[in-house]
């Protein structure tokens, strides 16, 4: 065997091989207690519900973001690319989830037409609206200005947000240290 052969093989097994990396995606898995950061406020994740249909992996997330008193939610939908939402809580009533419409008309000001809605089942973590394990029913609308509203309900309480589009790209996860 050569000397020039004997170095290449010592010089090649002294390269260390790259690090792997086994984080996953942070758009799926952060988890309570990492830090967000959204149009340049940071945000604790106080809460989060998984969606997903029966058998099938999870198709929808939903961040409870806490900065201070705040409270918003981020919604994550996963397709082809990940579609994210950044969303205030609204009050307003509403009594049985066959009155939903297909079009709302909010304050006067914003007619927001229906997109789509499903049915889901919950998986949740720390602090939010619903509960684990339960049927959830989604409704998603759009309006002006890209604008969107969201209509949540799952056993008698219905839960309302709205928010615009974020691009994924603009939204970092910190991993907190368990």
């Amino acid at each position: 065997m050569s000397i020039f052969k004997r170095v290449s093989n010592i010089l090649r097994s002294q390269k260390q091989e790259p690090a792997t990396s086994s984080t996953g995606n942070p758009l799926e898995d952060s988890r309570v207690g990492d830090i967000v950061n959204v149009d340049l406020e940071e945000y604790v994740i106080s809460g989060k519900v998984v969606y997903f249909d029966r058998g099938f992996a999870p198709h929808r997330y939903a961040y409870y973001l806490q900065s201070g008193k705040n409270i918003q939610c981020l919604i994550v939908e996963k397709g082809r690319t990940y579609d994210c939402f950044l969303c205030n809580f609204m009050e307003g009533a509403l009594d049985d989830p066959n009155d939903v419409p297909t079009r709302l008309e909010l304050d006067g000001e914003a007619t927001f037409d229906l997109e789509f809605h499903r049915n889901d089942v919950s998986r949740t973590e720390g602090n939010t609206d619903f509960r684990s394990g339960d049927d959830i029913i989604f409704w998603r609308y759009f309006g002006p200005d890209h604008r969107y509203f969201f209509l949540q309900w799952q056993d008698g309480k219905f839960v309302a947000m709205e928010g615009e589009r974020t691009p994924g790209n603009q939204i970092n996860f910190l991993k907190s240290t368990p």
